[in-house]
């Protein structure tokens, strides 16, 4: 499935401005398939400066350099730690331990130490904390090499932890989908369905039930651990929502900062079809069986609601919301029924 609903459309076809056209073509083009991001260290420094405090030595021609092989199978996996000649990390950190071992090498053991840091093949950036005090060496075989050179005032494990967070979220497997993700009762639920099945109108009336939106449309969905997956809007579409007949809605605007939210974890799928009389006798009246659809090789549970004049949809998603919430903790109607009637026939026979 291929993100590129009614907000990407408007976009691509230039009906909205022309600095948001590049910004949907990319988004339009993405499969709904494992993808890994691209990170130089350019952009974690940028992004870490701040709550790092991190200066940039040297290396500065080395910005380019990427945190993360485009390629990489398992892309976030051991990419930050203390300094390791033996399997080097894609960030090196050099704290206290570091930077003492290297002042205590003699000047030769010392020069071919750096030059075997700085020349590694491996290494995407340095990353000397606490501000400690390293000899000039480490900058010129920082400029040298083309390798960036950071510091930062914070200790070494700190460091490690910011970094480690960052790179996991950043690098995480991501897809855009279609659909729009809701936050219903604290649980993150996607509506999928077909163009024009009224998703959107489905979401402006859970908005007026108290309930919050995250992204309509467009959906990025990132891997952050083996199986949950955290959903977002693209910053370009978040707040919006598009409903025909009324157009563009500010959500945050029209119905307060609390109704919407930023990202929300995965829990439930609500899948929106057509109800026709050739498959009514088709349906699952008992649902005795849980449907999941695998996302990022992570499986969500997933409820078909059937779209018919006079259905109430918005409370058949609280309704479906609610039965996840009680088959998270153990409780399914469907076995205490099985139970109940096994007693009553037992109760029979004797």
């Amino acid at each position: 499935m291929v993100a590129g609903g009614k907000l990407a459309r408007l976009v691509i076809t230039g009906k909205m401005p022309a600095r948001r056209h590049n910004y949907q073509c990319r988004y339009a083009a993405q499969p709904a398939a494992l993808m890994n991001t691209i990170l130089t260290a350019k952009d974690l420094f940028e992004a870490q400066r701040a709550p790092l405090k991190l200066k940039w030595l040297a290396g500065q021609s080395g910005k380019d350099r990427l945190l993360e092989p485009a390629t990489a199978r398992f892309p976030g996996m051991a990419l930050v730690g203390h300094l390791n000649f033996v399997h080097p990390n894609r960030v090196q950190i050099l704290g206290s331990a570091e930077a003492s071992y290297l002042r205590k090498l003699g000047q030769a053991k010392r020069r071919q130490a750096v030059h075997d840091l700085f020349s590694c093949m491996t290494t995407a950036v340095v990353v000397v904390a606490n501000d400690e005090k390293l000899a000039a060496t480490l900058r010129t075989a920082s400029d040298e090499m083309k390798l960036p050179l950071l510091s930062s005032p914070l200790p070494s494990p700190m460091v490690i932890d910011h970094l480690q967070h960052y790179l996991t979220r950043a690098l995480a497997a991501h897809v855009t989908l279609h659909g729009v993700y809701m936050e219903v009762m604290g649980v993150g639920v996607l509506i999928m369905g077909e163009s024009g099945m009224g998703k959107s109108e489905l979401a402006l009336e859970l908005l007026s039930r108290n309930h919050r939106l995250i992204a309509d449309d467009a959906v990025e969905f990132y891997r952050t651990g083996p199986d949950v997956l955290l959903g977002r809007s693209p910053s370009i579409l978040r707040d919006f929502l598009e409903v025909r007949g009324l157009g563009i809605l500010n959500a945050r605007a029209m119905f307060g900062e609390t109704a919407v939210r930023a990202e929300k974890t995965l829990r439930l799928i609500v899948r929106l079809e057509q109800m026709k009389k050739r498959r009514l006798g088709h349906i699952d009246r008992l649902q005795a069986r849980q449907k999941t659809r695998r996302i990022l090789d992570v499986d969500i549970p997933e409820v078909v609601l059937y779209v018919a004049p006079g259905r109430n949809l918005a409370v058949l998603v609280e309704v479906a919301t609610r039965g996840h919430i009680l088959r998270m903790r153990g409780v399914n109607p469907l076995d205490e029924l099985v139970k109940r009637q096994e007693t009553v026939m037992n109760d029979v026979k004797k």
